[in-house]
């Protein structure tokens, strides 16, 4: 396994609702980061995911979020570790139970919050709808050990 897993994208705008409310909303440009975790993962991997992930250069000038203090829309996907290798049916084998992977997307929440950002999240467990906006497009996968 790989590690933390996420799809980061530059957005102008992202929001996720749950039964018809929205949950979690940024506004203008940010990033909306998909959070994988499988079953080998810790709070070390999490943390750098999201260091990473908002000092990344993604928007114009050679700059990151965290050079604009941009805000991030934080959403639990565990389908980033679908296994798509046999057959026409996916496998989720590789994607942590709720109990392993909840409090690590929290941790990346939490991480991006220490440093400044301004960060919205999903509902974890929940079907989402997510609205975005990808900026670019700009879509950047980031596995981190």
């Amino acid at each position: 396994m790989c590690g933390v897993r996420a799809v980061i994208q530059r957005v102008d705008g992202a929001r996720v609702d749950v039964d018809d409310d929205e949950v979690g909303v940024i506004e203008g440009p940010g990033l909306l980061i998909l959070v994988g975790v499988t079953h080998t993962d810790g709070e070390a991997q999490a943390r750098r995911l999201a260091n990473k992930a908002y000092d990344m250069r993604l928007f114009g000038g050679e700059v990151s979020a965290a050079d604009l203090g941009l805000p991030v829309l934080v959403v639990s996907q565990f389908t980033l570790y679908a296994d798509t290798r046999k057959g026409r049916r996916p496998t989720w084998d590789a994607a942590a139970p709720g109990p392993v992977a909840e409090p690590l997307v929290a941790v990346v929440a939490d991480e991006l919050r220490l440093r400044g950002a301004h960060v919205a999240t999903g509902r974890f467990g929940a079907h989402m709808r997510l609205g975005l906006v990808n900026d670019g497009p700009v879509t950047i996968v980031l596995d981190v050990d």
